[in-house]
């Protein structure tokens, strides 16, 4: 039998502790078992017809064991979580070791408590080891007693900066083991939580940042908050861990109690703390974003879950239309890793949203990959089934069928950058913080007015923060401050480090081959220098983001370019992104050196500005040119072309003079033009020299 067995229809299973198999097809009771290599992630991207899947199934964390004589594979991850007690063990052993790190298993354990363990590649010799926490904030909506208590952390136990990220979220470098249950416990008392932040589980669900009171907004602001918490462990390992099992006082909405504990579709383990995850969790990382028509500031469709919210002519919100599948991370030369879209699954109206989130997890949960993790992501299992069968096997979990996704309007990028109106009275402002990382005087700033004002904030997915609930007659003397600090209204910023992103990268984060945090303000000050070269205006802009290894955590295979480290000073480039963020990139050039990037850049650019179509953006140009002919403007680049030398016949008045003025150029090494209008300014000067005598 398999580890984590789930509940039936019928009857109550408990959950053994035995061992899990890789995904090779569901194989239950008078069922007929899909071939074996369904699931699998094969370079033909294999997909399965949703007819070969059984109308009815039973709920099962893994298939039971296939009739052969050995063993299927699963990865190491899967047994630490099997072996962990639900996620305890050994981590609650190791930290209390004197040693500065912990071993493997509670490496990859202490991710689901929002941790991971790094060192500073910049120093040789003996590693010097420390830790990283993130925050768990769905919308990224953040109290202002958090964000104090995040403050203080930084400065007593970091590295003095916080950082915000891409999931609209806080991370503090450079936590000492020692330190990890004082900085954990202070997070978890001022209502804070790093409880799922990393690890095999849904991560912090995305939602717009802005606090607009409309009833769209706030409506998909609540349903992330109820995702959030319908998705949260239960089995309180985490409070175990750090601050000694006290009960933490929650409320949750009845209907997200009532979302979790059905299980009239077999989703549930009856008897486990865990009823959603059991105790392998899920297969891979899990992300989530909900959002509203028209406003892409969550990059909704790079989500294994993107949730839209469909409303009436009244703007009363009606239902959802739901997308799967979408899911940055890949490995450099294994073909059958990619970035992947999220595709439409259906529409459902709104009372049965955590009823439908709850059977796609399942579904990841049941079928998705445990035995390579590169392959565990749930794009891979839509990937491999096809979006009609992974649709029909949800529905089973679901107990419905999906009706058809609902037209919307265009998506566009939305920053919220500025000053603008909440529609209660009060202002929000919304600042842009470089690369998303807050320090000196920007950090001891922001904190003097988050304290004095009594202010909450908000994180964006696009590494930012806005200050919300601002009375009018604070605008200015919060504008004056905010200016003082270098934090600037957006019309002061340069338009490419408007939308521009990259992940921390060196020297902490244990992945990267490369620089991008580091790096990208360089970066950013050439491609301007180009811009200018090639003559693009400075209002031009371009979507750009630097990531220092392929596993996309600044989502870089969405931008216009997207700069993915891929060796020492090295970065593949990506190309063909849209400024909506709706259309994926395709990698353009591998190993192009950091130093080299201008004999890419400027032909790209030139071209683009002189071949391009009426508001044409970078990223439509380049997918409508073609790669093929792309590679052959930078392989034939001169430099920009020298416009020839123009004689502007209206100097003269005949050509008979013009003839005669070039005569007397040539004498001199001049052309006509040069000679002429070395007379007109002889000749005006001597008129001004004339006037004031």
């Amino acid at each position: 039998m398999a580890a984590s067995v789930g509940a039936a229809n019928t009857g109550v299973l408990k959950e053994p502790k035995v061992q899990m198999q890789s995904f090779h097809g569901l194989k239950a009771v008078n069922l007929v078992p899909l071939s074996n290599n369904v699931g699998l992630c094969t370079p033909r991207l294999l997909s399965v017809s949703s007819s070969s899947y059984p109308s009815v199934i039973r709920a099962v964390s893994t298939p039971v064991k296939p009739e052969t004589p050995s063993e299927a594979k699963r990865s190491k991850v899967e047994i630490f979580k099997e072996q962990s007690n639900f996620i305890r063990y050994p981590l609650n052993e190791e930290l209390l070791t004197e040693a500065p790190n912990i071993n493997e298993a509670a490496t990859q354990l202490i991710k689901f408590h929002g941790s991971y363990q790094q060192y500073n590649r910049d120093e040789r010799g003996t590693r010097s080891y420390s830790f990283m926490l993130r925050t768990k904030n769905p919308c990224g909506k953040v109290s202002k007693e958090l964000y104090l208590a995040m403050d203080d952390l930084a400065d007593q136990f970091g590295i003095g900066t916080l950082r915000l990220t891409t999931r609209q979220t806080f991370q503090l470098h450079g936590i000492l083991k020692q330190n990890l249950k004082t900085v954990m416990s202070t997070i978890i008392r001022n209502m804070g939580s790093t409880l799922g932040a990393c690890g095999d589980l849904n991560r912090n669900v995305l939602a717009p940042a802005a606090p607009l009171v409309r009833k769209d907004y706030l409506f998909a602001q609540e349903t992330a908050d109820n995702i959030a918490a319908l998705l949260t462990p239960q089995s309180g390992f985490y409070y175990d861990m750090w601050v000694d099992g006290e009960q933490i006082m929650t409320s949750e909405p009845p209907e997200v109690v009532k979302a979790r504990n059905d299980n009239s579709h077999g989703t549930n383990f009856p008897d486990s703390p865990e009823p959603i995850y059991g105790t392998q969790f899920l297969p891979r990382k899990f992300k989530i974003a909900v959002t509203v028509p028209t406003d892409n500031s969550v990059d909704l469709f790079t989500n294994d879950i993107g949730v839209a919210v469909v409303t009436d002519a009244d703007g009363e919100p009606q239902g959802f239309n739901i997308y799967v599948g979408g899911g940055m991370g890949r490995t450099h030369r294994v073909e059958t890793t990619f970035p992947r879209l999220a595709e439409p699954l259906g529409y459902v109206p709104k009372e049965d949203i955590l009823y439908a989130v709850k059977a796609i997890v399942v579904t990841q949960r049941e079928n998705g990959r445990r035995d390579d993790r590169r392959y565990s992501r749930m794009k891979y299992l839509i990937s491999s089934w096809g979006i009609e069968k992974f649709r029909s096997v949800v529905e089973q979990y679901y107990g419905k069928k999906f009706e058809p996704v609902r037209e919307l309007p265009e998506w566009q990028f939305k920053s919220y950058l500025g000053w603008h109106e909440q529609g209660d009275g009060s202002l929000f402002c919304g600042l842009h913080v470089n690369n998303g990382r807050i320090g000196g005087i920007m950090k001891k700033t922001l904190r003097e007015i988050i304290e004095k004002y009594n202010l909450n904030v908000r994180l964006t997915p696009n590494q930012n923060i806005i200050l919300c609930d601002i009375r009018r007659s604070w605008r200015r003397p919060i504008t004056t401050a905010l200016a003082q600090a270098g934090l600037l209204h957006p019309r002061y910023v340069d338009p490419l480090n408007i939308t521009a992103m990259a992940c921390p990268a060196l020297p902490l984060c244990p992945l990267a081959i490369t620089e991008a945090e580091r790096g990208i303000p360089d970066i950013l000050k050439r491609v301007r220098a180009v811009f200018e070269k090639v003559g693009l205006s400075y209002s031009e802009s371009i979507v750009i983001r630097v990531t220092g290894c392929p596993n996309g955590c600044a989502r870089p295979y969405m931008a216009e370019l997207g700069l993915v480290g891929d060796g020492p000073n090295s970065y593949q480039i990506w190309l063909g992104g849209t400024p909506n963020q709706t259309s994926i990139a395709r990698c353009f050039m591998n190993k192009a050196k950091v130093q080299d990037l201008e004999k890419v850049f400027e032909p790209l650019f030139y071209h683009w500005k002189h071949k391009r179509q009426s508001k044409e953006s970078f990223g439509d140009f380049a997918t409508r040119v073609g790669f093929e002919k792309l590679q052959e403007m930078v392989d034939k680049w001169e430099g920009p072309v020298q416009a020839p030398a123009r004689y502007n016949l209206k100097l003269f008045a005949d050509k008979e003079t013009y003839e005669a003025m070039d005569s007397l150029a040539k004498l001199q090494n001049k052309n006509a033009h040069q000679l002429a209008m070395e007379v007109i300014r002889n000749y005006v000067a001597a008129q001004q020299n004339g006037k004031s005598e």
